[in-house]
């Protein structure tokens, strides 16, 4: 009896360890400049989870440092970030090549970074979606940041302008983990 009621608390638990992932990370997408796919539920849950819509040709381009800077500081407790190139305002490369070498080579960034994808309109890709549905807020130029926390019941958006260090952003991040 006590391996039976054993074996059922193990399934308990693991279904609810299951649970952990919400429907916003519900989303995969191939790397940059990879083959490889990254599927946000078992990259992420549990994780606060910073989305920037990025872009290699833009006055905020030199945001990767900052976000950077911010991931090297908070990866540790729990944040991870996910950059989303697209050329919906007309400022990326449409070369994966190009693209990354903006990304890891000029600015050094080791977080996720995803295939270029559109994240307005009616062509935006589903989390995009969803998070436009979560805030009320698409992105209207590059380097707009949504904020996810960890349960998926939080997610708060900062326009292009949010300096991912020393401001609203950032303390966003360090209340959320």
């Amino acid at each position: 009896m006590r391996k039976i009621l054993g074996v059922i608390l193990l399934m308990a638990s693991s279904a609810s360890f299951g649970a952990e992932c919400h429907k916003l990370l519900d989303f995969s997408a191939s790397r940059l400049r990879a083959s490889e796919t990254i599927e946000f539920c078992d990259a992420f849950a549990g994780k606060a989870l910073l989305v920037v819509n990025t872009a290699s040709s833009c006055g905020f381009t030199p945001q990767f440092k900052g976000l950077e800077a911010l991931y090297q500081t908070y990866k540790d407790d729990g944040l991870a970030i996910v950059g989303f190139p697209s050329n919906d305002f007309r400022q990326e490369y449409g070369d994966a090549e190009k693209t990354a070498e903006v990304c890891y080579v000029n600015y050094g960034v080791t977080f996720d970074m995803v295939a270029e994808s559109s994240v307005t309109g009616t062509k935006a890709n589903a989390l995009f979606q969803r998070l436009r549905s979560k805030t009320g807020a698409s992105p209207n130029w590059n380097f707009n940041k949504y904020l996810i926390s960890p349960d998926g019941k939080t997610v708060r958006h900062f326009n292009s302008g949010a300096s991912p260090r020393d401001g609203a952003l950032e303390n966003a991040v360090k209340a959320m983990l």
